[in-house]
């Protein structure tokens, strides 16, 4: 076939919707919603990357049901598939052996779970995505959102889908079809946590201008089934501690929900220093723990997978807004990160934009700047949210997690009261540019997996179902492809090897040990998008594959 590449084809939509969770599908939601109450004939198309919807969501998750509350207030007689409540909240600090059960009065009441649900937020969105159907919504898995299109005026026009069947070396195979130009008034992009697209609207339109960087955790997670004698249905654990020491964030979930089964998982800050850090060898050494353990023991690990979570909050919050369209959910960056939650927030500002864009189009209007969904956002839960939490992310990156949790819930209880803290601190620098040379820290030493509660890179990949066409060009793109080996390598021991919980990278040498370099293995990629946060050079790249490709996840 001829590699002369044809023009696209093209559907224009009024409301156009960039991927698949709980934002997008919330939004596409309420945009019909409101069309239906008002009988006035509005088109709303949504695209996700995925497979289909809910194969690359991947949440905790407990789940405060306020967003779903008022986007479809009848949701459990319509068959939403949260049906385990939180029964019990346990909150634990662990040491290299033993463990401090924290006691629930000391707990700020924001972080409180009862009236919660656990579940799959994969699932749900998946039935979400049924509503949106029945409702009118057309939904296109299957269709990565490649590139951001704009009018003559600069106003953001719609996106293009990546082009299909084309070989590693860039030939057009014979399977080649081009991508189709979907056109909007207004775009609403829902991509999550550093989607591809977002990132270049923040940087285009300055949206992140006179705002704090944005900062991420890498979250890691497995769902066992576990010994029924050993299941506690409705029972929601925290931990903090060990195995990461006290200057390095993060902490640890474990959900007992359904039939038997537990959701357990790990989030690194991916403001740590160290080069050395693995957060997949943190996660899978955390359930050796004594306190941890039993609970694995004699069950079967089903499911596997890794996303990075925006941690950011109110001051990394950016301009929601631009000529054409807005950023929704993770996205912009909702996440309440003392409560571990953001899907709450992500459908109630996925109703917003819609909200937003629905009077936009049925006054006339197009391509324009949608400042009713900013103004709403100001006067909505969610800013009021993010704002009480505000200072506990700094909290815990400069004074550690001992006396950072301390100061933190000091913070909340005063927030409780209404006197909260007057200042707002700052997250400084960069999660890319927080670490430290290798000559200055000490490798560390992971145990072997033992193959019955811990495991290895690769045998957990597999159980993410991660797939891509192999033949098509590596969707990791590197700046400069001798930057790995010429400074990342001598200076911080190459991190991408440790980062990233695929296997994905790695540094290959001759049998003598001699020649290295630097080997990407992109068909191992679960889209978690940290290795485009935490490179010290800001050296690659993460882009979209071809449409369908990556994680599979069940039950996620």
């Amino acid at each position: 076939m001829s590699d002369a590449t044809p023009e696209r084809e093209f559907m224009e939509y009024d409301v156009l919707i960039v991927g698949g969770g709980p934002a997008g599908l919330s939004a596409a939601i309420r945009l019909r919603q409101l069309a239906a109450e008002q009988d006035f004939d509005l088109s709303v198309c949504l695209i996700e990357k995925g497979s289909e919807v809910g194969a690359h969501i991947l949440s905790g998750a407990v789940i405060d049901p306020i967003g779903l509350n008022k986007l479809i207030p009848d949701w459990k007689e319509q068959g939403a598939p949260l049906d385990t409540p939180v029964t019990s909240d346990h909150f634990i600090y662990l040491g290299p052996a033993g463990s401090i059960t924290i006691p629930s009065f000391l707990y700020p009441p924001l972080m409180n779970n009862h009236g919660n649900y656990i579940g799959s937020l994969a699932n749900l969105c998946r039935w979400l995505a049924t509503k949106a159907e029945e409702l009118g919504v057309e939904i296109y898995p299957g269709f990565a959102g490649a590139e951001v299109l704009y009018n003559e005026d600069g106003s953001v026009r719609g996106v293009a889908t990546g082009d299909m069947g084309i070989g590693k070396d860039g030939h057009h195979k014979d399977s080649y079809t081009r991508g189709m130009e979907l056109r909007a008034k207004y775009t609403l992009f829902a991509e999550g946590a550093r989607g591809s697209l977002t990132k270049e609207l923040i940087r285009k339109f300055k949206l992140d201008e006179g705002r704090d960087p944005q900062k991420f955790g890498i979250g890691l997670k497995e769902v066992w089934e576990i010994d029924p004698a050993k299941h506690q249905k409705g029972k929601v654990q925290h931990t903090l501690g060990w195995p990461l020491n006290d200057q390095t964030g993060g902490g640890s979930f474990l959900y007992h929900f359904g039939e038997n089964l537990v959701s357990v998982g790990f989030v690194v800050h991916l403001n740590y220093k160290n080069p050395y850090l693995s957060p997949f060898d943190e996660f899978q050494r955390f359930k050796t723990h004594p306190a941890i353990r039993d609970t694995f023991e004699g069950g079967k690990r089903i499911a596997y997978g890794a996303r990075a979570i925006t941690e950011g909050g109110f001051q990394s919050v950016p301009k929601l807004v631009f000529p054409g369209g807005a950023l929704i959910g993770c996205s912009a960056g909702f996440v309440n990160v003392p409560r571990i939650k953001g899907s709450h927030n992500a459908m109630l500002t996925g109703m917003m934009g819609a909200e937003a864009a629905f009077e936009a189009v049925k006054a006339g209007r197009q391509s324009d700047e949608l400042s009713a969904y900013a103004d709403a956002y100001i006067d909505s839960p969610v800013y009021k949210d993010l704002k009480r939490v505000r200072n506990v992310k700094p909290f815990l990156s400069r004074f550690g997690t001992i006396i950072g949790m301390g100061f933190s819930f000091f913070d909340m209880w005063m927030n409780n009261l209404g006197i909260g803290l007057p200042f707002t601190l700052k997250h400084g620098k960069a999660d890319h540019e927080t670490l430290k040379k290798a000559s200055e820290c000490k490798p560390i030493d992971y145990p072997k997996p033992d193959g019955k509660v811990s495991f290895d890179k690769l045998s957990s990949v597999f159980m993410s179902a991660t797939n891509h066409e192999e033949d098509q060009p590596v969707h990791l793109r590197l700046k400069d492809p001798a930057i790995p080996i010429a400074y990342n390598l001598p200076t911080f021991a190459e991190p991408a090897q440790r980062y990233c919980p695929a296997g994905v990278y790695e540094v290959v040498r001759d049998a003598d040990g001699s020649n290295p370099r630097f080997q990407i293995n992109a068909q191992n990629c679960v889209h978690c998008k940290t290795c485009d946060i935490k490179d010290p050079t800001q050296n690659i790249n993460w882009t979209v594959p071809e449409g369908g490709g990556g994680p599979n996840y069940p039950n996620m």
